[in-house]
């Protein structure tokens, strides 16, 4: 059986504000859902800290009407030398429709805009970020060219892999670290 996306219904791609603090735990149901269904490489988020981003207008949230269907936020790490865009979620029912791509872009813009020095990296297992990481600059690079920033590296601990990390000295896991550096952009 096909899925098809009522394509009438108006999706919106937008920076998060304080009135989106509702979404926080269904957010995290998503990402936790996601997860387990994959098996790999997601960790898990707290609704207090989603809802933080939210607020802060840290984050880009997606609805299609009133629905929300997708999600990704970013974080800085030493001294906003580096900017991460994480926790990027699309509901099943959306996946494979390129809201994936609107809301990385958007996460992309709204890092580049708060924090133009910082250098923009992502974590992720799947395919079809690493495409459009790439797409948008972002290359693959070893963990030691992302943050050294411990507490950015313990949010990796409630994924199935963190033993991986550890083990490593958080070196390389399953993951593919993707930097883009705005001092040095890619050809």
């Amino acid at each position: 059986m096909e899925l098809t996306v009522d394509t009438k219904q108006e999706i919106a791609v937008i920076e998060s504000g304080i009135i989106h603090n509702k979404y926080a735990t269904e957010i995290c149901e998503m990402i936790e859902t996601a997860a387990k269904i994959r098996g790999t490489g997601i960790a898990t988020r707290n609704p207090l800290y989603v809802a933080q981003k939210l607020q802060e207008g840290k984050s880009v949230i997606a609805f299609a009407g009133n629905k929300l269907i997708g999600f990704c936020y970013i974080e800085t790490w030493e001294h906003e030398l580096y900017v991460a865009n994480s926790g990027l979620i699309v509901h099943p029912d959306y996946r494979h429709v390129g809201l994936a791509k609107q809301i990385k872009e958007k996460a992309f813009e709204l890092s580049k805009k708060r924090y133009p020095e910082a250098k923009i990296f992502g974590l992720t297992t799947s395919l079809a970020v690493m495409k459009i990481n790439s797409d948008l600059g972002y290359k693959p690079v070893t963990f030691s060219e992302l943050t050294t920033d411990q507490s950015f590296w313990q949010g990796c601990a409630s994924c199935v892999n963190y033993d991986i990390l550890q083990r490593t000295n958080h070196k390389m896991c399953l993951c593919t670290g993707m930097l883009c550096d705005p001092k040095n952009p890619q050809k």
